[in-house]
């Protein structure tokens, strides 16, 4: 790296401008031309800059990348808290559920949080919506951004990381960082009386500085998901806890839908599967078995 050269994280890219933070400035940067036609770049990429004027610079370099998420676009990620909330509006499994199998697949391990549960009608009803992602094996947490209550866990679990928050619109992904970081002030927005959905608050994707140290990217809403490109016999294996009993299945290409001898099923039977989870998972086994149908076409 030349001397004047400069080492930094992507931390917001809008029209054709990179930012760049690099200890304690932010340098606004375009993309050197050999670098641009061969690589992209990603909120959340490690790179390499020449400042060529006070705040300006040069990305000249890219470092390597440790992972990439697709949607939300971005890079070298540490840790995913997916949020939903108790209510208003009211979780979506199979959603969350797809949001897992994408996080998964791009070899993060998922935490999940469960916010505004002052509107829950009490511990038994929060215990139960937590229920299937403990069976899982998931760090949970019980969180409510009006309250603060549980705020300072996930303080400690975002501090020194870089984390992708992910949910659908409404949930208060945008409010539980101002929870943890006040001094950020995002806009925050209410769920409709109409459709019962959240409105888009976020436009794109930015890391975000945490006073604990480490960053935040705060994510559009997700209203639909498409799945990873993996085999469905892959499939199970992003459910950890359906992975961990479907090698002592019958069959070695087992659906777990009807086949005798099916661990994966016995399991559900005795509460050590979520129905949910196991229901989540044959949907997305038809959807990959379609996809692979329609691609031989």
């Amino acid at each position: 790296m030349a001397v004047d050269s400069k080492r930094g994280i992507v931390v917001r890219a809008v029209g054709g401008f990179f930012f760049v933070a690099c200890q304690d400035t932010t340098y606004r940067c375009v993309i050197k031309g050999t670098l641009k036609k061969r690589q992209e770049v990603l909120v959340g990429d490690r790179v390499v800059l020449r400042p060529t004027a006070p705040g300006e610079g040069l990305v000249v370099a890219l470092e390597p990348r440790t992972l990439r998420l697709v949607r939300p676009p971005v890079a070298n990620v540490d840790k995913a808290l997916v949020v939903f909330a108790a209510r208003t509006p009211a979780p979506s499994f199979s959603l969350l559920d797809r949001i897992l199998v994408q996080v998964e697949a791009a070899g993060i391990r998922p935490a999940m949080c469960l916010n505004k549960v002052d509107l829950a009608a009490g511990p038994d009803e929060v215990e139960q919506l937590l229920w299937p992602y403990r069976l899982a094996g998931y760090a949970t947490y019980a969180v409510s951004s009006r309250t603060g209550l549980n705020i300072d866990t996930v303080a400690r679990e975002l501090a020194g990381a870089v984390t992708v928050l992910a949910g659908q619109s409404g949930v208060g992904k945008s409010s539980l960082i101002n929870a943890v970081a006040p001094g950020l002030k995002l806009t925050t927005g209410q769920v409709s009386e109409r459709t019962a959905r959240g409105r888009h608050t976020t436009r794109r994707v930015e890391l975000l500085p945490l006073p604990q140290g480490g960053w935040v990217a705060d994510t559009p809403g997700f209203s639909s998901l498409e799945l990873p490109a993996v085999e469905v016999d892959e499939l199970v294996y992003l459910f950890p806890e359906l992975g961990a009993y479907a090698p002592a299945c019958r069959f070695p290409g087992c659906r777990h839908e009807e086949e005798p001898d099916c661990a994966v099923r016995a399991a559900a039977a005795v509460g050590k599967v979520a129905p949910s989870r196991l229901a989540s998972y044959r949907e997305m086994a038809q959807e990959l078995r379609e996809r692979r149908r329609k691609n031989r076409w």
